[in-house]
């Protein structure tokens, strides 16, 4: 299947600024089942210079720099994208030891994964809804991490959230509500308390609807052995297919932001997006 994205980020400044260098991640990710087939990206104002860079987790980047002042910031990308036929239950977990939480990453392993390893403090109500999850799926890693996902999925309220970083995992349990990123950051937690390398996605999700209406979305995945990294979407309570379109992975949310960068100025500033998804 076919499909096409066009996104558009534009900032609107009350005064002239000028643009510190910014990041900017936007490029789908080539992956085994999806193929990204063209990409383009212009920007205004016209950048000074422009590379295209691979970042500390492997995420290619845009990164730009600018020599002049400016009252706006305007990012049109189009990309195109073919996928093929995938299974996301077509893995087997290896060494068997994996299958049940908890388990040991060897040492190696750890060094490779240790920033997807660093846990935060949770209260003790959050960590006795992730123990009881836990036991009813015995202890299987697979089961308990699919179940989680669902349970998040039935307990807590979608809403939508264009702005700030995720809440805390402790927050976001209390209020039993969330965005896409805020449920996938209070997942991460629960399954780094138990011990599972887990990081945070930022990317696009198609789906049919009436009308249409896209935003950016967020999930998680975990590394299991013999199945490399594997993704879980808490926000609709389903193992990720070939219409998760992953742009960015961090162990740190923030490094998965579209847009990344300063200004010298004082101006203030409003931010208006438009994503179309459609297929081909």
């Amino acid at each position: 299947m076919n499909f096409k994205i066009i996104h558009e980020t534009q900032y609107l400044f009350d005064d002239e600024v000028f643009l510190e260098p910014h990041t900017l991640r936007f490029r789908p990710k080539q992956t085994p089942y999806i193929d990204v087939t063209s990409f383009s990206m212009e920007i205004e104002s016209l950048p000074e210079g422009h590379s295209v860079i691979e970042d500390e987790e492997h995420n290619v980047i845009d990164f730009c720099w600018f020599d002049q002042l400016t009252n706006s910031l305007k990012i049109t990308v189009e990309s195109t994208l073919q996928t093929k036929v995938y299974n996301p239950f077509n893995f087997i977990v290896h060494p068997s030891s994996f299958n049940t939480v908890p388990f040991i990453y060897s040492d190696q392993q750890y060094q490779m994964l240790y920033a997807a390893l660093q846990k935060s403090a949770l209260s003790h109500e959050i960590i006795d809804y992730s123990d009881g999850i836990l036991k009813g799926s015995n202890f299987s890693t697979i089961a308990f991490i699919r179940n989680l996902t669902t349970q998040i999925h039935k307990d807590f309220k979608v809403e939508y959230r264009e702005v700030g970083a995720p809440l805390t995992a402790d927050n976001t349990f209390q209020i039993k509500r969330g965005s896409c990123r805020d449920l996938s950051w209070m997942q991460i937690n629960l399954m780094r308390h138990h011990g599972i390398a887990t990081r945070f996605v930022s990317g696009y999700f198609y789906f049919e609807m009436d009308k249409p209406i896209y935003e950016l979305h967020a999930w998680v995945e975990a590394f299991i052995p013999g199945t490399g990294w594997i993704g879980f979407d808490p926000s609709h309570g389903i193992l990720t297919g070939n219409t998760h379109f992953p742009v960015a992975a961090s162990a740190i949310p923030e490094n998965t932001m579209p847009v990344t960068g300063g200004i010298r100025g004082s101006a203030s500033s409003e931010m208006i997006t438009h994503l179309v998804i459609e297929t081909l």
